[in-house]
């Protein structure tokens, strides 16, 4: 007896409701064809956003594999994550020419000013913060990464300039902030 990917079996907020009824179509589109965990994956996390457990469960059951097949491909591969992520991402560099160049005041540094910890996201939903091994920035050092933006020899100073830029137009404090700060 195979198992369908059913929605209605998840119990939650309309909103997660309509994407977990994306999902289920997605689940259907792939269903019985070889090798497409990894599909279905990628496109449960473009409409999801992430992958929590809850979803890989629903994915398992859907596809008719075991939870652990599921869970065992979001945890190898990077791209994919189990926890919710911020609108934008911060990468401070920690490779040895950004980590002599002061790579950890600027971990210290985002700590304070976004009250975040590292592979966390701020209560905000605004930024997730992580360290990145090497960024291939080594000549731009200290370098931080947002998105798919480079900052070279950025100090703890221009940390508010910078992060104010990504920050909504909504909150004033962003605005001031900006205004303020240097650019990279």
């Amino acid at each position: 007896m195979q198992n369908q990917a059913k929605a209605c079996c998840y119990e939650g907020s309309a909103e997660e409701q309509a994407l977990y009824d994306e999902v289920a179509k997605v689940i259907e589109k792939y269903k019985g064809t070889d090798g497409a965990l990894i599909m279905v994956l990628h496109e449960a996390q473009e409409i999801f956003g992430y992958l929590p457990m809850e979803m890989q469960q629903f994915i398992a059951d859907g596809m008719d594999i075991p939870l652990s097949d599921v869970s065992g491909v979001v945890s190898f591969y990077s791209f994919f994550t189990p926890n919710k992520r911020g609108k934008h991402t911060i990468r401070v560099c920690q490779g040895t020419a950004c980590y002599v160049r002061g790579g950890k005041k600027l971990v210290d540094a985002i700590h304070e000013n976004l009250g975040v910890e590292t592979n966390g996201t701020t209560e905000d939903g605004q930024f997730t913060f992580e360290i990145a091994r090497c960024i291939g920035a080594c000549g731009l050092a200290p370098a931080v990464m947002i998105d798919e933006d480079v900052y070279k020899q950025v100090t703890p100073q221009k940390l508010p300039g910078i992060l104010a830029l990504y920050q909504d137009p909504e909150e004033p404090e962003a605005e001031e902030e900006a205004e303020g700060g240097d650019e990279a």
